[in-house]
């Protein structure tokens, strides 16, 4: 799956990889509906983290469409509010 991190570019990520990535993605949508904007931050940058280290970076110039977008690490939490599905950001 094609992931784009908001701000740095895509990443190709193994189907494998989506079960650690889900939990990560469920202890962040617990974290925002309970306006925890401290453990926001530390679920947001694991998240981001494991992505980049996971997945295989593409180079600049591919432009593959992308399957996921994620926030950038910057992001607010009422920015990524706006991007949640009912599952996270994160399907399944």
């Amino acid at each position: 799956m094609i992931v784009r991190i908001m701000g740095e570019g895509q990443v190709k990520v193994a189907d494998g990889h989506f079960t650690e990535l889900n939990t990560l993605d469920d202890a962040l949508l617990e974290e925002m509906e309970g306006g925890d904007e401290e453990g926001f931050r530390r679920t947001l940058g694991a998240l981001l983290e494991a992505v980049r280290r996971l997945g295989e970076p593409l180079p600049d110039d591919a432009l593959e469409p992308s399957e996921l977008i994620l926030p950038g690490a910057d992001a607010t939490l009422d920015e990524v509010r706006d991007m949640l599905s009912d599952d996270g950001l994160i399907p399944g």
